[in-house]
């Protein structure tokens, strides 16, 4: 059996100061994100996305960020998915950012709410077609009996949309992830991290430093 307690880091590639933090938490973002996409990490807008519904068990998966600015951060999905059931009897979701690469995490608390049609047709007609199609064939999270039967529903669609484009799905699209909380983590020596919490309030954003 592999002996996992000697297994540690030291991280010294940054620091993070709060009287240096720009006050908006989405500038923060930005330049992290930016930096995470000039570093050429591997999908640098992967998120894990954490949901609990009625039952109180939390689930978690990992989605692709495909829009950011000031009023959120948004993904796509079959809106018939575990994730949408489960956002739609509980909206409070929880997000990580994690590039370990750069030593950092970003940690997002809030509530999950649909973006509009035309928000999502916008983002579709920018997939490409056989991504069109797979949104129309998969029946995301539900049992299928083969990998050969589901790739015959694609063939099936693929002959059914030939002509023209591929229209919206009525049961796909995104969703926007509205954060109260946004915690910016910055790997330092010997555990001691930096972590910087920014707390939405009525006018601004609150910002604290916490413990490692």
């Amino acid at each position: 059996m592999l002996d996992l307690q000697d297994m540690r880091t030291d991280y010294m590639k940054g620091t993070l100061d709060e009287n240096t933090v720009p006050s908006d938490p989405y500038l923060l973002f930005e330049q992290w994100f930016s930096e995470a996409v000039n570093a050429e990490l591997k999908d640098p807008n992967t998120m894990l996305l954490a949901t609990a519904g009625q039952n109180g068990q939390p689930n978690i998966r990992a989605v692709l960020l495909k829009i950011f600015d000031e009023n959120g951060f948004v993904f796509f999905t079959n809106y018939n998915s575990v994730k949408a059931e489960e956002i739609t009897q509980n909206p409070k979701v929880a997000v990580e950012f994690l590039w370990l690469e750069l030593e950092r995490q970003v940690r997002i608390l809030g509530k999950c709410e649909k973006i509009t049609t035309k928000e999502s047709l916008s983002y579709f007609m920018k997939r490409s077609r056989d991504s069109q199609i797979g949104a129309w064939v998969s029946d995301q999270s539900s049992v299928i009996t083969s990998r050969k039967a589901f790739q015959m529903q694609i063939e099936k669609m693929k002959q059914k949309f030939a002509k023209g484009n591929v229209p919206l799905p009525d049961f796909w699209g995104g969703y926007r992830v509205i954060p109260d909380q946004i915690e910016f983590w910055q790997g330092r020596p010997s555990r001691l991290h930096d972590r910087i919490l920014y707390t939405k309030e009525t006018e601004g954003w609150k910002i604290e430093r916490l413990a490692p």
